[in-house]
């Protein structure tokens, strides 16, 4: 895959990732960044912007680097090495990766110890996601599930407690105990949480709106619900 942009780069090649070659805009003078290139032994080859447009069409500042693909773990790898008592976001077939980046970046803040996305229908690691999160994947453990409920009744077999996020028949966010094995159900932007998943939650979360528009944006609403798990982790109550 490709991946763009001088901080992530520098990042990658800070925490030595397998880097197959890098690709540089044609007086390219970045110096940290060739010489972390030279010093890996990166192979480089130089192109004109066109070209370089030809392979990320984002904001790639000049450089593009072309890494693995990203690779997953499965649903018996987090299951296998859950924690004593896990925190585990759970993305319900969230669609925008720059949503993806901001949450990942939010998990790895927190420490959240696992986040699970399906397989189909659901934004996956890409450029623009290692853009957004840019230092945190390195950190935080992914799971792809082939079946997300499937995934659910797994963790609740193993005393994990599953909150969703929903404004109709809902408690308020800070009125429901996460001290307990804890996975946070975050809805796709549009739609929210399909049906089967919410009819598989154990308690439904919702933040108080006060204004005139009735959701945020979903980043923002993970963020949330992440810190008051955190917050009620840390002090007890």
């Amino acid at each position: 895959m490709y991946v763009y942009g001088r901080n992530v780069a520098k990042e990658l090649l800070k925490n030595k990732k397998v880097i197959k070659k890098a690709y540089l805009m044609n007086g390219f003078k970045e110096d940290e960044i060739l010489n972390l290139l030279n010093i890996n032994n990166i192979c480089i080859e130089y192109l004109d912007k066109r070209q370089l447009d030809k392979l990320e069409d984002g904001n790639h500042q000049g450089i593009i680097l072309q890494i693995e693909d990203y690779k997953y773990l499965n649903l018996n790898d987090m299951l296998n090495s859950l924690p004593e008592n896990p925190f585990i976001v759970i993305l319900d077939h969230l669609e925008d990766p720059h949503n993806f980046g901001a949450i990942i970046r939010t998990c790895e803040a927190a420490g959240v110890h696992y986040i699970v996305i399906p397989k189909d229908r659901s934004v996956s690691i890409n450029s623009t996601v290692m853009k957004t999160s840019v230092g945190a994947l390195d950190n935080v453990k992914i799971v792809m599930a082939t079946n997300l409920n499937a995934c659910i009744n797994e963790l609740k077999k193993n005393g994990v407690w599953i909150v969703g996020t929903d404004m109709e028949n809902s408690s308020c966010y800070d009125e429901i105990d996460y001290r307990t094995p804890t996975a946070l159900v975050i809805g796709s932007e549009g739609f929210g949480m399909s049906n089967l998943v919410k009819k598989n939650c154990d308690f439904i979360a919702k933040i108080p709106m006060n204004g005139k528009i009735n959701s945020l944006n979903a980043s923002v609403a993970a963020g949330i619900m992440i810190y008051e798990v955190v917050r009620q982790r840390k002090t007890g109550v």
